[in-house]
């Protein structure tokens, strides 16, 4: 699933084509399980793209907004020529046709979500999330508070909760751990002080390698609107690693928690 550097990658190179008037707009048959309002985009104007946490939101005329949360596999693509099957982009759910070319929604397991809300809409989905973990209002205290919050909750599972970190996910977890050297299995309050400010630290340091190389892709996964997979592996240092890319030495243990793979290092992380 796409994670924040993800969603953030695309919005980036959205935003380089906006404002967009759009000319036609046409839909696949099976857009019904993705949309769950009508859409209604044909002779409106987008004016920019935001973000919060995996939620993109396109700014539409008329105080409108297109909400967008890409799921497990969806993305959109940027292009000069009408994309077509086989040919062109595979699992096309949403083609915008503007004076530049094409804007594509594409999602092959259709798992993701889109609606068009007018402004009071957009805000209650917003506000449904926690704090994004590039905004400012994710500090030291705002963590330490949150995870004091839960005190029997183990770490790693804690960090994915959306509605306290909005933009969290599996690997980012995994490498936020890591690098602050907290062994993901660790409950709440058994952090420190220094800890949980090594791991407020080590979240900038993951949100921004993966942003800087345009994303992390694994197996069948995540492209941006170019079609392009990201750079971001070459910056993780356990997960799905064989050996920690901190030490260099020791091999990576693998678990489950929540139903999802966990990665640590046994030596770097207590």
């Amino acid at each position: 699933m796409p994670e924040l550097p993800e969603v953030e990658t695309i919005k980036n190179q959205l935003n380089e084509i906006m404002p967009i008037k759009v000319l036609e707009c046409t839909q696949s048959k099976v857009i019904s399980g993705i949309a769950h309002t009508p859409i209604e985009l044909s002779g409106r104007k987008i004016i920019a793209v935001h973000r919060k946490g995996k939620l993109l939101y396109f700014e539409l005329d008329k105080n409108e907004f297109l909400l967008s949360h890409l799921g497990m596999t969806g993305g959109w693509r940027i292009g000069k020529e009408k994309p077509t099957d086989p040919n062109g982009v595979k699992h096309n759910h949403l083609c915008i046709k503007h004076k530049g070319g094409y804007l594509s929604y594409v999602d092959p397991r259709r798992f993701g979500h889109m609606y068009q809300l007018d402004k009071l809409q957009t805000q209650e989905k917003l506000d449904e999330l926690g704090v994004d973990l590039k905004d400012k209002a994710y500090t030291p205290e705002y963590l330490s508070t949150t995870i004091k919050k839960y005190p029997n909750r183990q770490i790693k599972v804690h960090l994915l909760d959306q509605k306290l970190y909005a933009g969290t996910g599996n690997y980012i977890v995994n490498e936020i751990c890591a690098r602050a050297g907290v062994r993901p299995t660790r409950r709440n309050k058994s952090l420190t002080k220094d800890e949980i400010i090594k791991m407020h630290k080590a979240t900038a340091v993951v949100i921004d390698g993966a942003t800087q190389t345009g994303g992390t892709t694994f197996q069948g996964g995540y492209a941006d609107t170019t079609g392009s997979k990201g750079n971001g592996v070459g910056h993780l240092v356990v997960f799905y690693q064989k050996i920690c890319q901190l030490c260099h030495e020791t091999p990576v243990k693998k678990l489950y928690l929540a139903q999802r793979g966990t990665y640590y290092c046994p030596k770097c992380q207590k």
